[in-house]
């Protein structure tokens, strides 16, 4: 069963519309939709902004039963490798606001007990959407330093959520894959005005593929 984890309801709702739902749960204080789209047995999450929700939520799909889980939704681009409102495969994720580095020296999004600071997603053979890879943390903002610290990691997008769905995926031995369509492009004025602006727009291109996207995962 395909585990969709998805932070707000307008990200989520593009599936929904599209779904026969047939039972509804709460999990760990989250709304859980249970049904049937495109011909796949789904259980859907809206687990609210940022790592700590995206966590909770995607430990509300697997304990429903889901053995693979989906992350999709809008995000931030970070350089002309990202263009506005296209859809992007992530094969790899950061959490850039996590730091031991002058604890113990490890580069900065290395969790403990890892050697490397990016965690790798599945990218599923029947996508062929362009790789990219992702920066997550708790911060929306226009911040210079932030973009830089980015940049130095080697990430195209950035996000508030699938770096943490990804640590949960990992404890618990199950893909994730994660689907971006792009808001908002970093240094073309702010970047809160071009979400708004462009966010119903990268939805409508995600929601266009989505039949394909879980298709790719059984």
């Amino acid at each position: 069963m395909i585990g969709c984890v998805i932070a707000m309801d307008s990200e989520a709702e593009i599936l929904l519309c599209q779904t026969e739902i047939e039972n509804l749960r709460t999990i760990f204080g989250k709304t859980v939709h249970f049904g049937k789209a495109f011909g796949h047995e789904i259980v859907l999450v809206t687990c609210g902004v940022g790592k700590v929700n995206a966590a909770a939520g995607a430990c509300a799909a697997l304990q429903a039963g889901a053995d693979v889980i989906l992350n999709f939704g809008v995000a931030g681009g970070l350089s002309c490798r990202t263009d506005l409102s296209e859809v992007y495969l992530i094969d790899k994720a950061v959490q850039y606001d996590f730091d031991c580095t002058q604890l113990n020296g490890t580069k900065i999004g290395t969790l403990d007990g890892e050697t490397e600071n990016f965690l790798p997603l599945f990218c599923p053979a029947g996508l062929d959407f362009p790789r990219r890879a992702l920066g997550t943390g708790d911060r929306f903002n226009d911040s210079p330093a932030d973009h830089k610290l980015l940049l130095s990691l080697g990430c195209d997008i950035r996000e508030m959520e699938a770096g943490a769905i990804a640590e949960v995926c990992k404890y618990a031995s199950v893909p994730l894959c994660s689907v971006k369509a792009i808001s908002d492009v970093y240094g073309s004025g702010s970047t809160t005005e071009m979400f708004k602006k462009n966010y119903r727009f990268a939805l409508l291109n995600l929601k266009a593929h989505l039949k394909e996207i879980l298709d790719s995962l059984e």
